[in-house]
């Protein structure tokens, strides 16, 4: 195949067209090496997601915190609450934590 061949060829004429030549490059930086970058608002995006994620997982917590607040008004359910929880005790107390084994040999 001769060059006048390959010349006449319409995929040639597009190829070697300016606007072409100068688009191909741009559209390759712009897709990965700029600032801007697809590959940087991808990830960008993924972060937000998470974030997102996670204020709607500590709003959840927010509201059961509230919820144990308000049943723990109280002063004889905190006393509960703080012995059971946090394993708290009077003065004149002692506590025994009883452990079963829960392994079956």
């Amino acid at each position: 195949m001769s060059f006048k061949n390959i010349k006449n060829k319409k995929a040639f004429k597009i190829l070697t067209n300016t606007f072409v030549l100068i688009f191909i490059p741009f559209f390759v930086w712009m897709l990965f090496f700029d600032e801007n970058s697809y590959l940087t608002h991808r990830k960008f995006n993924l972060e937000i997601e998470d974030l997102e994620r996670t204020i709607s997982f500590y709003q959840s917590k927010i509201a059961s915190d509230k919820a144990t607040i308000k049943k723990l008004g109280d002063s004889l359910q905190l006393e509960r609450f703080a012995r059971e929880t946090y394993l708290m005790k009077r003065a004149n107390e002692d506590i025994y934590l009883i452990e079963f084994d829960t392994l079956k040999k």
